[in-house]
């Protein structure tokens, strides 16, 4: 399931660089939960045709994550933001501290 998950979340973020006819067997089989040979017979196409177009699609969007790293820093950023909100929302002694090394550590990931 958690394979899955992830395939959902590079689809998310680099679905627009697939063909339209891959990211359309995607999306039905990643978003709309149908079997392959549910996709195939509204494709109409076989299963096998399917699991090729994901395998392959699986693989394109693995290599764009690969090389840009748009998921990686998108999950990175939020990790920050919220552990930021939450030193700030403490009140603690450090907490302010905590939050401007989190900020620190964004703005380095910038670069």
């Amino acid at each position: 399931m958690e394979k899955r998950v992830e395939l959902n979340r590079l689809l998310d973020f680099y679905g627009g660089l697939l063909t339209d006819h891959r990211r359309e067997i995607m999306r039905m089989y990643l978003e709309e939960d149908l079997s392959l040979q549910e996709v195939a017979d509204s494709m109409n196409i076989t299963r096998q045709g399917v699991f090729d177009v994901i395998n392959k699609a699986q693989k394109q969007l693995e290599g764009y994550e690969a090389k840009l790293g748009l998921l990686k820093r998108y999950q990175f950023l939020q990790k920050a933001l919220t552990e930021c909100e939450r030193a700030l929302y403490e009140k603690t002694d450090d907490s302010s501290e905590r939050a401007l090394k989190l900020i620190k550590e964004i703005r380095q990931s910038e670069r």
